[in-house]
């Protein structure tokens, strides 16, 4: 068994283009997707981020830190939730993905979880 981090990424913007009731509908999809996860045994974690109008990205050089806060120009993604899974294989958890209900209007980033040396 390995862990496997579904990052949702989205453009940044396309949730203010949906209404408050759209955006309600597509949060309840996303929930009965981590029940079925949960149900299965695979959900270890997950959860729904807010937009990147209320990050901070935190930087320390030569010992000084510096807040820049968002929402990011540069960026042309913004990552909108995750969800974290004990998968037996990259190809389980590729299919889970495949089966997110945010994979018909984001991307579905599948990492493995791995120390940063690998």
């Amino acid at each position: 068994m390995a862990s496997y981090l579904l990052l949702i990424v989205e453009p940044p913007g396309q949730r203010a283009t949906r209404s408050a009731e759209e955006g309600r509908e597509v949060y309840a999809r996303m929930g009965e997707f981590a029940g079925q996860l949960q149900a299965r045994g695979k959900l270890l974690a997950c959860e729904s981020l807010a937009t990147d109008t209320e990050g901070v990205r935190v930087q320390v050089r030569e010992g000084r830190s510096r807040l820049i806060d968002g929402p990011f120009t540069e960026a042309k993604e913004m990552i909108g939730g995750f969800f974290l899974l004990d998968c037996e294989s990259r190809e389980e958890a590729l299919r889970i993905a495949a089966e997110c209900p945010a994979a018909q209007w984001c991307t579905v980033e599948v990492r493995r979880a791995a120390p940063c040396y690998e």
